[in-house]
């Protein structure tokens, strides 16, 4: 009996000794082919990202040169990373900038059919500022280029014509809400696009001296001399006051404005100005 016990564990022994190196065979293959995929993977994700982060980059320098051709190439370039990944904030904002920047050049250019342009431009730029709204509301980039939009479709299809859409409303609402969180966005843009955007805005809702008193905040930060425009538009609303001194104040406004372009539109537009003082 005591024989038969000492085979039958010499046996158990033998068969333990033969499999266990099997399972841990198996278990080190399984893990020696699992873990590679699973570098290869991650590696995967990080290149897809450094791609994407890549091409961001490469359509913001297109889009920075203010070239017609190449902001376009710039918004076919942020419509191919939304395409990837539609919650891509920055490539939003920046897609309803570019669209903005077309059109808005398009009109200064006087390209054929601009107005159509614009309209274009104007309509779809207002759809990715709204996603970018959606995306992150407590940024002013959508709610500012909504605004900018706004205004490059109203060049496309008229005043009156925004006006009866409910543009109004929306624009101002747009753009106040880009002032109250970041008025200094965009070297003060919501500053400058306010004043704009009571000085144009058609009788009854013209307010010169709101327009006035945004310019002016304008003029008093380290940003006033990042727009030609500041100048320009803060001088033709001098250029309506009564007295001696407004004028001279537009004069010379106007005659920073050519020094610090080299722009060809808003060159002429002040020198235009300045005949008229």
């Amino acid at each position: 009996m005591k024989k038969r016990w000492k085979i039958m564990v010499g046996l158990i022994l033998i068969s333990a000794l033969i499999v266990c190196p099997v399972f841990a065979a198996d278990e080190a293959g399984s893990s020696g082919e699992e873990m590679p995929e699973a570098a290869s993977a991650s590696e995967g994700g990080q290149e897809t990202a450094a791609g994407e982060q890549t091409k961001l980059e490469k359509a913001n320098a297109l889009l920075a040169t203010k070239e017609l051709d190449k902001v376009k190439q710039a918004i076919s370039i942020y419509k191919e990373i939304l395409k990837n990944d539609p919650q891509n904030f920055e490539a939003t904002w920046r897609c309803a900038k570019a669209y903005r920047e077309y059109g808005y050049k398009a009109k200064h250019k006087r390209v054929s059919g601009w107005e159509d342009i614009c309209a274009e431009y104007g309509k779809i730029g207002m759809e990715y500022a709204q996603k970018a709204i959606e995306l992150k509301p407590d940024e002013p980039q959508g709610y500012f280029f909504y605004g900018l939009n706004v205004g490059v479709y109203s060049d496309g299809v008229g005043i009156i014509t925004a006006l009866r859409e409910g543009l109004k409303n929306k624009t101002q609402e747009n753009l106040e809400k880009a002032y109250e969180i970041d008025k200094t966005f965009d070297n003060g843009g919501p500053m400058l696009a306010l004043g704009r955007f009571w000085q144009k805005v058609p009788w009854p809702y013209n307010d010169k001296d709101k327009a006035m008193e945004y310019y002016r905040e304008l003029q008093e930060t380290e940003y006033f001399g990042h727009h030609v425009e500041g100048y320009i538009y803060l001088a033709e609303l001098l250029m309506d006051k009564w007295g001696k001194n407004p004028k001279q104040e537009a004069r010379s406004l106007l005659n920073e404005a050519i020094e610090s372009t080299e722009n060809p539109y808003w060159q002429e537009r002040a020198r235009d100005l300045l005949a008229e003082l």
